[in-house]
């Protein structure tokens, strides 16, 4: 088995290549006109894209998925062995060309040791790689930029891929989530530089070594892979160590005390950060700010970005790109122009007057961050106040002179990290008008017992006012058709299968007359 990942025209093969991290990474060597497959157990808009980019998909995570490359690597050596008899006279088996022509299976760390089709990889002397190798190694290949963190990373790295696209940079991009403007999580440029996002979930980040790496914010989030926060920090700190140059949010108390970024940002100016913002506004379409560097203001920032955590992350991009040598304009241009990735703050419909919201939140610290949010586009959108300076939390979902309403519907994110953060989690609804509470989203994670979603309902009600629980899917449509009204942002906060009630929610309150809705 080889030591590194081949990227010289060696077959790939991706064992759960629908995942949306290792389905970027297939793209990109799709797109560089590598050999490319995969399995997956479901078909889905991202294999299609992957199929329509020259990918073969299986359906099935089969040990039976093997046959095709024994057969093709059997069919290149006979080939071989054929000019060989021509020329020599001799018909031999070459063990060695079989073996070169075997592909390089790629593995992420959902896929354990137990699946057949990762044993027949073993079996037949496949090379093995992590996700995290082969991301390695395409960051080898660029000047890179690597965004890390525990939040923000999918919309910092997506915010620094579009600047540098609308820059005419023409960026290789390869992140968590899905953006319009290259239509999926991942776009190949012929450009020098690759926007990667980086992610620290089971310690795979000390491999990277980037030109500029970026941490957001630094808090346990995985207590599956990390035994406490200590053990977390000392892999960013790895991180850290390994890139040229490192940017750090020190408005994180553990980014400025247990880092040493070269360049920081901080949305305080008393902090006395290399880039800072004052005259903030935060409007119900969008942010403003005024952007200093090292003393000097370089003009303001346009966002249509929401919320106190997006002004950081786009910040983030700003120091980046002006590392790389972009002129503020053009930077401030193409942030302006960003509309964040899927899933985050997404507005996926309006009906009825009610607005349908879909956002990947499932830390606590992301969950609270996305209701303030909500929250303050209510209060800046109402004709009662004027755009606000800061961020308002009203507590306990109080509206004050605005009758519209935040519903928070929400899915836990495997049990253990619901059992970690049990208390955080209870109080984290606090701009939330009503909570609505699913089972927990197990992940392939094992119930042992300790947690419900009921359990983390009950805790909640002792710190909000309304409060529902409902353990299916099916169960919170039909409670959502009978609590929701017009003027509502319906927020639906998970990292599970919870948006698959959206569509039907939205189709509900499109009919003449929703029956059991409330006026």
């Amino acid at each position: 088995m080889p030591n590194s990942v081949d990227l010289n025209g060696r077959p790939f093969h991706f064992i759960g290549i629908g995942g949306i991290g290792m389905s970027a990474l297939a793209y990109v060597l799709a797109k560089r006109k590598l050999p490319v497959s995969g399995s997956d157990i479901r078909s889905s808009h991202i294999t299609q894209r992957l199929e329509a980019v020259g990918a073969h998909v299986f359906r099935g995570q089969e040990a039976t998925n093997f046959e095709f490359f024994q057969n093709n690597v059997y069919s290149a050596s006979n080939a071989l062995e054929d000019t060989a008899a021509r020329y020599n006279g001799s018909h031999s088996t070459s063990t060695a060309t079989k073996a070169a022509n075997l592909p390089q299976v790629i593995c992420s760390t959902a896929i354990n040791t137990g699946n057949s089709e990762y044993q027949a990889a073993v079996d037949l002397g496949c090379p093995i790689f992590h996700r995290s190798d082969l991301l390695a190694a395409l960051i080898q290949d660029y000047q890179s930029i690597a965004v890390a963190g525990t939040h923000g990373k999918t919309t910092t790295s997506s915010l620094i891929g579009y600047i540098l696209l609308a820059a005419g940079l023409d960026p290789t991009i390869v992140v968590g989530g899905e953006v319009n403007a290259w239509e999926g999580n991942a776009r190949l440029g012929q450009g020098r530089y690759l926007v990667a996002e980086a992610d620290e979930s089971d310690g795979s980040l000390v491999k990277l070594s980037a030109t500029i790496g970026v941490v957001t914010n630094i808090e346990l989030d995985h207590p599956d892979h990390y035994q406490n926060l200590e053990e977390v920090i000392t892999t960013f700190q790895t991180f850290e160590s390994r890139c040229q140059v490192l940017v750090g949010c020190i408005d994180c108390p553990t980014v400025r005390d247990r880092l040493q970024p070269k360049l920081t940002y901080s949305l305080h100016p008393e902090t006395g950060a290399d880039y800072t913002v004052d005259e903030v506004e935060y409007r119900a379409t969008g942010t403003t700010a005024r952007v200093w560097e090292r003393g000097e203001v370089l003009g303001y920032l346009n966002l249509k970005l929401l919320g106190q955590h997006n002004l950081s992350n786009a910040l983030a991009a700003v120091v980046v790109g002006r590392q790389l040598g972009l002129d503020f304009a053009t930077i401030a241009s193409g942030a302006a122009k960003f509309e964040g990735a899927r899933r985050r703050f997404e507005l996926r419909g309006e009906a009825n007057g009610i607005s349908f919201i879909d956002d990947y939140a499932h830390h606590p610290s992301e969950v609270r961050a996305t209701l303030s949010s909500a929250r303050l586009q209510i209060l800046a959108d109402s004709p009662q106040f004027p755009p606000v300076s800061l961020p308002l939390a009203n507590g306990n979902g109080a509206t004050s002179k605005s009758n519209r309403r935040v519903v928070a519907i929400f899915q836990p994110h495997r049990y253990s990290r619901t059992l970690a953060f049990l208390s955080e989690f209870a109080q984290c609804f606090q701009d939330a008008d009503i909570v609505v509470l699913a089972d927990i989203y197990s992940a392939g994670e094992p119930d042992l017992g300790k947690i419900s979603g009921q359990q983390l309902a009950d805790l909640v009600a002792n710190h909000h006012a309304r409060v529902f629980y409902r353990p299916s899917l099916p169960a919170i449509k039909h409670l959502l058709a009978e609590i929701l009204q017009p003027g509502d942002l319906a927020i639906f906060l998970g990292a599970g299968n919870l948006n698959q009630v959206i569509p039907e929610a939205i189709a509900f309150y499109q009919s003449p007359e929703p029956s059991g809705s409330k006026k």
